[in-house]
């Protein structure tokens, strides 16, 4: 494992000001690892110990970064998995991945709870606002050349969501190429590059897929984009 170089700096916390957590997986950045970005606070330990979560899950960490600006940390982590060297593809792995990112940016900044859905699973105090009452899903299939089309998907977020929207979109035969998966506070914000049958989605199959996602996603309040 390559070394992580980490710049020095002393923690500017504001207790009276708590950043928003976030968590970003990308599939498309680096050909040949997976990269995750959290942002938050500035603490060492959190990283190490975030490190060897991420070891215990049977991933390698092969580079790794670190910038600190104001009271908010960015870490960002490319990891591959350790008995084939590739980068994740495994959608529950994937999601492991997420959980226990989250987990451990808890443990030392449970003041982050009120505002992460998974504070309610792993926090100390849930959150105040209902996830399904104060979030609007939104769904948008659009054109990304002649071979895939660019699925966005912004709803309430909760453990073992990716798995289920990827479930979703495999009922329908459609292929999941590459995913992008945010999670940004209470709200989880993901891309997928999808096909259907080796080319982009036509008109039809993308309103198949609206379709099947807002049922499965169904809110109060759904608001539905399709080209």
């Amino acid at each position: 494992m390559q070394s992580i170089q980490v710049p020095w700096s002393k923690s500017r916390d504001n207790p009276d000001t708590v950043p928003m957590p976030m968590v970003l997986i990308d599939q498309d950045s680096d050909s040949e690892a997976t990269s995750v970005q959290l942002s938050f606070g500035d603490r060492l330990g959190a990283l190490i110990d975030t490190m060897n979560a991420l070891k215990d899950l049977g991933l390698d960490v092969s580079k790794g970064t670190v910038s600190t600006e104001g009271s908010v940390k960015k870490t960002k982590f490319f990891i591959t998995q350790s008995n084939t060297g590739r980068k994740v593809e495994d959608p529950d792995m994937l999601e492991r991945i997420r959980l226990t990112i989250i987990n451990n940016l808890l443990k030392y900044h449970p003041e982050s709870s009120e505002k992460l859905a998974m504070g309610e699973v792993f926090g100390i105090k849930a959150p105040e606002k209902k996830r399904n009452v104060d979030i609007v899903t939104r769904i948008q299939v659009k054109e990304d050349g002649p071979k895939k089309s660019l699925l966005y998907i912004e709803t309430a977020d909760r453990p073992g969501l990716l798995v289920e929207i990827i479930k979703v979109i495999a009922d329908v035969n459609i292929d999941v190429e590459s995913a992008e998966i945010e999670t940004e506070g209470l709200i989880a914000k993901d891309k997928f590059h999808v096909s259907y049958g080796g080319a982009a989605l036509n008109r039809s199959m993308s309103q198949v897929l609206v379709n099947c996602l807002r049922y499965y996603l169904r809110m109060p309040e759904t608001d539905i984009d399709s080209y």
